[in-house]
């Protein structure tokens, strides 16, 4: 009887293998992605040292050495390894200010991406909910927004508003909500008619109900890989508002700004200019690479059995 049972409980247990849990599935598609588990380890990066800015810069961004007006990199004839990288026009330590600019870098990407996407989803949910003349008219607006390049919007709305950091990062927020709505109503479209929704509208939910609880949970896939490019683009787009002097004013530590203050000694002091267009390249770059993972992960058309 022993070994019958021992016989009777192998197939059972081979008949129904374990499932992984979603997070160990979303690691599994994500990882296979070598590029973005490179640019997931690059942001980590990032943030850790946006955290400890204080404790692992070696200079107070701000502080000025008159003796050392652009100082090249220590590698450099007359260089020196106090200044690694090197100073600038008014002898500040261009490492520190790179350092102390992730922060800056960071708080716009989520400030950004904050705004775009809540007031973004929301909207979306309601025209594509709702449909008929509402969704009509968020639609055209979103195509008024669509139609001017998002730079230029964004330069207009910052010369409305008033320059600095914050205006500048509400004048992107309003140029990529426009993404988030019709990403967010394609998604609603495409789910509101499926089975599970029409249960819960028979069942007696309530329209806030079914926009919050039962459709949003599925659309926020292609919201989420949508949220991770426009980080990327959010830092670009406020370094360039930067450089043309609309964003963050000097003498804030951020990478655009930095740029404007160094372009005219790009001549004789090309580590002034380098070294900031890096940051932002490799940033970027970065978190591009970590958005393509994640629509790798999200996306089940790209999943492989």
């Amino acid at each position: 009887m022993a070994t019958q049972d021992t016989s009777l409980a192998k197939p059972v247990s081979a008949a129904a293998p374990r499932r992984r849990s979603a997070l160990a599935e979303f690691w599994y598609y994500f990882s296979e992605n070598k590029g973005a588990v490179a640019g997931l380890c690059v942001f980590a990066a990032l943030i850790l040292i946006a955290i400890l800015a204080p404790l692992i810069a070696p200079h107070n961004p701000d502080n000025q050495n008159t003796n050392m007006l652009l100082n090249p990199p220590a590698w450099q004839a007359g260089g020196t390894w106090r200044y690694i990288l090197g100073t600038d026009a008014v002898g500040r330590d261009i490492l520190s200010r790179l350092i102390f600019g992730s922060r800056f870098s960071l708080f716009i990407g989520v400030v950004v991406v904050t705004i775009a996407m809540v007031a973004g989803v929301t909207i979306g949910l309601v025209a594509g909910y709702v449909g008929g003349w509402v969704d009509t008219l968020i639609m055209r607006v979103m195509d008024v927004i669509l139609a001017f390049p998002s730079l230029l919007l964004a330069l207009v709305l910052v010369a409305v508003f008033g320059p600095g950091l914050l205006n500048a990062m509400i004048a992107i927020a309003i140029v990529y909500q426009p993404h988030f709505v019709r990403l967010t109503r394609a998604a609603v479209l495409g789910e509101i008619n499926r089975e599970y929704v029409i249960s819960a509208r028979v069942a007696g939910a309530s329209p806030l109900y079914l926009m919050t609880r039962t459709i949003l949970p599925n659309c926020l896939g292609p919201v989420i890989v949508q949220a991770a490019l426009s980080f990327s683009n959010a830092i670009l787009d406020a370094a360039a508002l930067g450089f043309l002097g609309m964003g963050a004013q000097p003498p804030t530590p951020e990478w655009g700004t930095m740029l404007a203050e160094s372009r005219e000694f790009i001549l004789r002091a090309w580590w002034a200019v380098t070294f900031p267009g890096l940051a932002i390249l490799i940033t970027v770059l970065a978190i591009n690479l970590m958005g393509d993972g994640l629509r790798d992960a999200l996306d089940p058309k790209l999943k492989r059995s």
